[in-house]
């Protein structure tokens, strides 16, 4: 669907894998892949190419307009919340429309869409017990949060 909008829209992007489960034959990469990922289109893979950053049309909490809002995959319904791990959920602090105080990160949007959304997700990626987990690293990203991993699938932890 992503890729049929970005098509129609005639914009360029780039769709990698994120989480797999499983172990393939060969041992190196997971059976199958549960999520995937859409890559902005700066260096670090933020600002969704989706994003009309040029407009001067606003969405309702002020930020750049979503050109697909009424089509977006889940993971942007559920932004800006993220899960850490199955058990904690916090704000992107990248979110520019976050705010950062001394004890926490502050979000102004209404989070219960977010939080409905980011729940459906958590639960139709859930693997069984025992499944080995992988995550695909893209060896893109901000500096700033610390040794930048190879491109390919690394081995995360059983579940």
């Amino acid at each position: 669907m992503i890729e049929q909008l970005a098509e129609t829209m005639g914009i360029k992007i780039t769709i990698l894998p994120r989480i797999g489960v499983g172990t393939s034959d060969n041992g190196a990469s997971p059976k199958s892949v549960l999520l995937y990922q859409l890559m902005g289109r700066e260096r670090d893979g933020n600002i969704c190419p989706f994003l009309d950053t040029n407009g001067s049309e606003r969405s309702p909490h002020g930020g750049a307009r979503c050109t697909i809002y009424d089509e977006r995959p889940a993971a942007c319904k559920a932004y800006p919340l993220v899960s850490i791990d199955p058990t904690i959920s916090t704000l992107d602090s990248k979110c520019s429309y976050c705010v950062s105080t001394k004890e926490n990160m502050v979000c102004n949007l209404g989070l219960s869409a977010e939080i409905k959304a980011l729940n459906e997700i958590m639960v139709a990626t859930r693997a069984d017990k025992g499944t080995q987990l992988w995550r695909y690293a893209t060896n893109v990203g901000d500096p700033s949060d610390g040794k930048m991993l190879p491109q390919g699938w690394i081995k995360v932890q059983a579940t």
